[in-house]
């Protein structure tokens, strides 16, 4: 069974994924900065202590792994290029041990340029966005510049607004402004993010889920 290297297993998303992979019957190496946010326990889940920019824990967290998901985010008081500085640091230990897939999480903010055609509520986001929280996207932006010069398997995972309401076991994936919504739960979210890991239509692209 695939080994998963999770980063951001305690987020709000980063957990839900973490309990289906266990579920699923998959192993996987969680790295955490505070193993006491972790609620999940399992033969299956190994947990790492450290930092996702720095590369002895990243590259503990990495052995034996087959496959990435980087969910962290945000939180009060990370630094402006958290996502783009973690995102190098997990590239450079994949590119070093050989593997290939990554999966990453962002919102409708980020443009998937061709394919997308936002309409007047996307736009409208996207402007607030970039007021109130434009550091945010900026450091989404260069993260997605560090994956396009990685050379690796990478799927930039996109969501709306994200909700706490239970899943309704469906979903839909299209691109911001075309089959489309303004929001989905976590839960089909997360279910969404597990199937990356063998699901291969997405590698180089950025899909937009939403219900």
């Amino acid at each position: 069974m695939t080994t998963i290297a999770l980063f951001g297993g305690t987020g709000k998303t980063g957990r839900r994924v973490l309990e289906r992979a266990l579920e699923a019957g998959y192993t996987v190496r969680a790295l955490v900065r505070d193993p006491a946010k972790l609620a999940v326990t399992s033969p299956r889940l190994t947990v790492i202590t450290g930092d996702v920019t720095d590369p002895v824990s990243v590259g503990e967290a990495l052995d034996g792994a087959d496959a990435v998901f980087s969910l962290f985010g945000h939180v009060k008081g990370s630094p402006p290029t958290l996502q783009t500085d973690g995102t190098r640091t997990i590239v450079e230990a994949m590119t070093s041990r050989g593997i290939r897939r990554i999966v990453t999480l962002s919102g409708g903010g980020l443009r998937a340029e061709g394919v997308d055609q936002p309409r007047l509520p996307d736009k409208v986001i996207r402007l607030l966005l970039k007021t109130l929280a434009g550091d945010v996207l900026t450091d989404a932006e260069n993260h997605l510049a560090v994956l396009r010069q990685s050379g690796l398997d990478w799927t930039v995972v996109r969501g709306p607004r994200l909700t706490e309401k239970p899943g309704a076991g469906s979903y839909r994936v299209g691109w911001v402004g075309v089959n489309a919504s303004t929001q989905i739960s976590r839960d089909d979210l997360a279910d969404f993010i597990l199937t990356q890991v063998d699901d291969r239509r997405y590698v180089g692209k950025l899909p937009f889920v939403s219900h």
